[in-house]
């Protein structure tokens, strides 16, 4: 390459004319950046379309978010899962539930081809050697504490989504031994006979290569990527598409700052190498943003907990129905009550969440408060006076009849607060990674601005704004990323 056709100068965002490219280091019909779910799966289908396919990955090995991941994949519609252990669903019954639950503002095409393809796509998981074990688990949680392959995930039972649609657990987890919470989980399972199946296909994959730039052609077209090796800037071609499955911006400060505000200063429940650089990239060709404020908060609560105590912001108000999904539950704490959140419960509540088979063992923490009375808790917390006694009064007047009528919390997990209590401090129990990104059409290809496609770019995954417009379930990231990489790779292959 020569000096004056150097990536480096110029914009480091700017794509690089292919005329100035005289040598290409590398080659192959689809290029894909990113060896994450949307990465692999992408990259399947384009092998099996007959395209000769390079990933590139910036790390030293495959997997990305996804294989840290408890692994929820959001599927339904009457998957052979479901159904071999009982529960009815449609794909109409799907969308009315995702549709009310990702919104408002969701892209409602995307949401309604992803549920008319969701049994297929299980049934391509389970071709391609993803196992699920038939197996339910019942309890709220943040995911099933063993094996079990299938598990609400996303506050279907709760309310008020259980009065929208008709409940359907849909959270479909592989089957994993052994599991490490955030270290090795149902993710890896998804991924490991995901990556198998690429590589005997022949998929080539270059490791620890990063993206720096895209290469369009004089038409505009995207036809490579500039990108860097061990400090060295290599160029590699792409004859027919190139396919960007490179995670969120959860951990760049800067776009969080203009786009994410709310998430400055939170942790992120993502990795480190979900910096944005494929929506950057796909931004300097003009390319469409939706969503961007979108953001899925974690909350770090024992389900078991929650579901059995009551929820309060710092007017000792409830605000929440506290046997819901618990990604809704940080959503509504951080974006709406300042990330001031409370959790109060009488003792016995507190001693039967504490079983071994129910609980989430790494949030067993003391409590911060402890109290004969709800008065002498309410002055010991530093309430409003007569706050959280009078949230208290109410919420028992209706539990004495196993009920919920302000929030809708399901009988079984309603009775009144009585005896010794104690309080736990949850303020700033929340973690976010982002939701929005590139505006994709059904075939995954990046729309510009204009709203036609950009010629040669096709992205997946966290990049893209997928089925989310501001609410999520666990296995939406996973769900949409795997089943749109498939996309992004066939129309790649055919492009």
């Amino acid at each position: 390459m020569s000096a004056e056709s150097n990536p480096r100068s110029g914009s480091p965002l700017r794509p690089v004319p292919a005329d100035s490219i005289q040598n290409w280091d590398e080659q192959a019909d689809v290029v894909v950046a990113g060896y994450g779910i949307a990465g692999v799966c992408a990259a399947i289908e384009a092998a099996r379309a007959g395209a000769r396919v390079l990933i590139l990955e910036r790390t030293s090995g495959w997997g990305g978010a996804a294989a840290q991941a408890g692994g929820f994949i959001y599927l339904g519609g009457g998957t052979p899962l479901q159904r071999a252990l009982g529960f009815e669903d449609t794909p109409e019954n799907m969308e009315a539930f995702l549709r009310a639950a990702l919104g408002p503002g969701v892209d409602e095409a995307k949401i309604g081809d992803y549920c008319r393809g969701s049994v297929e796509h299980y049934e391509w998981l389970v071709a391609n050697g993803v196992p699920f074990r038939e197996a339910f688990w019942g309890e709220p949680g943040w995911e099933p504490p063993h094996d079990e392959g299938l598990m609400y995930s996303g506050g279907e039972n709760a309310a008020p989504f259980n009065e929208i649609a008709t409940p359907a657990p849909r959270g479909h987890v592989p089957q994993m031994e052994n599991k490490r919470t955030g270290q090795k989980g149902g993710g890896y399972m998804l991924m490991q006979p995901l990556a198998n199946t690429a590589e005997a296909l022949g998929v080539t994959v270059a490791y620890d290569t990063r993206i720096q730039r895209l290469v369009v052609d004089a038409d505009g077209r995207v036809v490579g990527v500039v990108a860097k090796r061990y400090g060295e800037e290599i160029t590699v071609r792409a004859e027919r598409g190139v396919v960007l499955a490179t995670g969120s911006f959860a951990y760049n400060d800067p776009m969080i700052e203009s786009y994410a505000p709310r998430l400055i200063g939170r942790p992120g429940a993502a990795i480190e190498e979900h910096d944005g650089i494929g929506i950057r990239l796909a931004q300097g060709l003009g390319a469409e943003l939706a969503h961007m404020d979108a953001t899925e908060v974690a909350f770090f609560g024992d389900p078991q907990m929650l579901a059995r105590g009551i929820l309060v912001n710092g007017q000792g108000q409830r605000f929440v129905p506290e046997d819901t999904y618990p990604g809704r539950i940080g959503q509504m704490s951080l974006l709406r009550q300042e990330n001031t959140v409370y959790l109060v419960i009488d003792e016995a509540s507190y001693e039967a969440s504490q079983q071994t088979e129910t609980a989430t063992p790494f949030f067993r923490v003391p409590p911060t408060w402890a109290a004969e009375t709800v008065a002498e808790l309410e002055s010991d917390m530093g309430l409003p006076a007569r706050s959280l006694q009078s949230t208290v009064e109410v919420y028992n007047h209706h539990a004495g009849d196993g009920v919920d009528p302000l929030f809708g919390k399901k009988s079984e997990w309603v009775a009144p607060i009585s005896g010794p209590v104690a309080g736990f401090d949850m303020r700033g129990f929340t973690a976010g990674f982002t939701l929005g990104g590139l505006r994709t059409d059904l075939d995954s290809r990046v729309l510009h601005v204009s709203g036609e496609p950009i010629p040669g770019l096709f992205a997946a995954g966290r990049c893209t704004s997928g089925i989310c417009a501001g609410g999520y379930v666990s296995g939406a990231s996973l769900g949409d990323g795997s089943f749109y990489g498939r996309r992004a790779g066939i129309a790649a292959a055919k492009n």
